[in-house]
């Protein structure tokens, strides 16, 4: 029994120390996202391994000290999506529906049929923007309904599961659809306008997922991510990055290109919003995302309901206002972080053209 123990607290050890190597490696990064799993899962083994420890040993007390700071490390790294940390993006105070914006983004996992079930969440959340992604031809011609609702449309749809589809009720202006690093993965890019005629620069992202069947190191992935980042950083409007980033919320990738943009995670101090599996509840973190500039208060926020997909929908409501920007701080690049990422960025394109 205790080696089974000493075993299992040395595989969370292991676990929880591989991800600091910052190696591109999928099956390294990939042990980013099941923090919160680890976590319990030390915290049952410290529980039980205090019935077995023998204080004499020095090696089962080394191992024991070793298994709490893995857990304690996980913790800090979930930490700040729980609420007890102070809320990143403050609550709206000046509700106005002419300045507000609503978007529902969705993978709609490109095998699923359940395309009325969709429907049916787009009803209830009544959002101003939807994106969807995986979304094939199929998917394109399941979704042509919403077309008498949102007129306004940027699709791209793939049999990749790759495809993006854009439906909007808000003027869409200056779109375009980028292939920033592989001509084989899409990303969309545009203005709306609100009826306050405010204009809001939306990115939408959905790069490789850090798996061996679509690709076996995440160095593209994190550059696209970098390089959407770095672009929005340059200019201050209104601005919102969103998408399944095939990353979670708290890894070294994403907490960079977060500080490379500038832009606010409303998350951070209310939740986790864990949207994928939606179909296997102890397998769950945050992949589909929201970011945006500190132009914006947050109205409302919610991980929708399961509805056929892999993947719960994410529906956010901003508040465009004024005094937001002075009263919301920023984050930002330390020197040694910038660097960082032109690194990512310059090894990403080197991969890109292999």
């Amino acid at each position: 029994m205790k080696l089974v123990l000493v075993a299992l607290a040395l595989l969370v050890v292991v676990a929880t120390a591989l991800p600091f190597l910052r190696f591109d490696q999928w099956w390294i990064r990939v042990l980013d996202f099941p923090r919160g799993q680890i976590a319990i899962t030390g915290i049952i083994l410290v529980t039980v391994y205090l019935f077995f420890w023998n204080p004499h040993r020095i090696y089962e007390s080394v191992i024991l000290g070793l298994l709490v700071l893995a857990v304690g490390y996980q913790v800090v790294k979930m930490f700040p999506y729980t609420v007890l940390m102070p809320k990143q993006v403050m609550n709206a105070e000046s509700y106005s529906d002419e300045a507000n914006l609503k978007l529902l983004v969705a993978n709609v996992l490109i095998d699923n049929r359940e395309s009325e079930a969709f429907l049916e969440v787009v009803r209830d959340y009544d959002p101003d923007v939807i994106l969807t992604v995986e979304t094939d031809d199929w998917w394109e011609e399941a979704l042509r309904p919403l077309e008498d609702t949102y007129p306004h449309t940027l699709k791209n749809p793939l049999n990749n599961t790759y495809g993006m589809l854009v439906y909007s009720r808000l003027e869409i202006i200056n779109a375009s659809i980028r292939f920033i690093l592989k001509d084989s993965i899409p990303s969309m890019h545009m203005q709306v306008v609100l009826p306050s005629d405010d204009r809001v620069s939306m990115h939408f992202v959905h790069p490789d997922p850090p798996n061996p069947k679509y690709a076996t190191e995440t160095t593209e992935r994190d550059a696209e991510l970098l390089i959407v980042g770095r672009e929005v950083e340059k200019h201050d409007k209104p601005t919102i990055i969103a998408g399944d980033f095939n990353d979670v919320a708290w890894s070294y990738t994403t907490t960079l290109f977060q500080k490379a943009s500038g832009l606010l995670d409303p998350r951070i101090g209310r939740g986790m919003y864990s949207t994928y599996n939606a179909r296997i509840p102890l397998l769950r973190w945050p992949l589909d995302h929201v970011f945006h500039s500190d132009h914006f208060k947050l109205v409302r926020m919610e991980k929708g309901p399961a509805w056929g997909s892999d993947h719960f929908p994410v529906f956010i409501e901003l508040s465009l206002e004024p005094e937001a920007e002075a009263e919301q701080e920023e984050p930002d690049t330390n020197h040694a972080e910038a660097e960082k990422v032109e690194e990512k960025i310059v090894d990403g394109k080197q991969r890109a053209k292999e």
